[in-house]
């Protein structure tokens, strides 16, 4: 669809009486009006104002190679031209997803070699959630049902990924939670760490998993989910002793 030439305060006035926002209160936001992002180039972004901004955030996290990178617009019309969408249900595959499938078995760590692709990462770990809760199911074990997750953990905006993370303001938003979900501490030195040195922090924080699933029983968890380092809940990159 062709880009209609509006300046600011038309984009904006279309924006407040049609576009429903995210975490934000849509009457405020109507009243200062949203910016209006109209290109990008590396990893700059320019506004409706022509103001070329530094995009620290790369989108939502995504665009880690940058904008303007003429050969993904290549390859993206050539797929759209060959073969825009067809299905994985019904015994069916694609040669892009094949091949997708098999450059990331190469790269993946261990024995990770198959994969399932979604469309989000809402939509991912909602699938990750099923995936580990069938498997025990299967393996005669339904009880292992529950999940922790870590407080001001992010794993998407769906029901079960809002209740999979660990971000309050989220949790109150009327009923947005869903029972079988668990969370413990965040490793955020700066802000837990106390007298603690961050190694001493960094273990005592890990120890809150063991004291969780001490508490939960270890026969009705299904999983643990964590990022490597939490990115939404203040790019909190734990102590050195946290992971091993």
């Amino acid at each position: 669809m062709a880009i209609v030439q509006r300046n600011t305060a038309q984009w904006q006035a279309l924006d407040a009486s049609h576009h429903i926002h995210p975490f934000c209160d849509p009457k405020s936001l109507a009243e200062r009006g949203v910016r209006v992002i109209t290109s990008a180039d590396g990893c700059y972004v320019t506004d409706s104002d022509n103001n070329r901004i530094l995009d620290g955030m790369a989108g939502l996290w995504c665009v880690n190679v940058g904008y303007g990178r003429q050969e993904l617009v290549d390859v993206a019309t050539q797929q759209m031209e060959q073969l825009p969408f067809y299905n994985s249900f019904f015994q069916s595959s694609t040669p892009s997803q094949i091949e997708l499938a098999q450059k990331l078995s190469e790269v993946a760590p261990g024995n990770l070699n198959h994969f399932f692709f979604a469309n989000s990462g809402s939509e991912a770990n909602d699938t990750v959630i099923r995936m580990a809760r069938h498997y025990w199911h299967v393996r005669g074990k339904p009880k292992k049902y529950a999940f922790i997750g870590r407080n001001l953990g992010y794993h998407g905006s769906t029901l079960a990924a809002t209740s999979l993370g660990g971000m309050k303001h989220m949790h109150d938003m009327g009923s947005s939670t869903l029972p079988g979900f668990e969370h413990i501490m965040e490793p955020h030195w700066y802000a837990h760490g106390g007298n603690m040195t961050p190694e001493e922090f960094g273990l005592r924080a890990a120890q809150a998993l063991e004291d969780k699933i001490l508490e939960v029983g270890a026969d009705n968890i299904a999983a643990f989910i964590g990022e490597p380092i939490q990115g939404a809940g203040g790019v909190i990159d734990p102590p050195s002793t946290y992971w091993p």
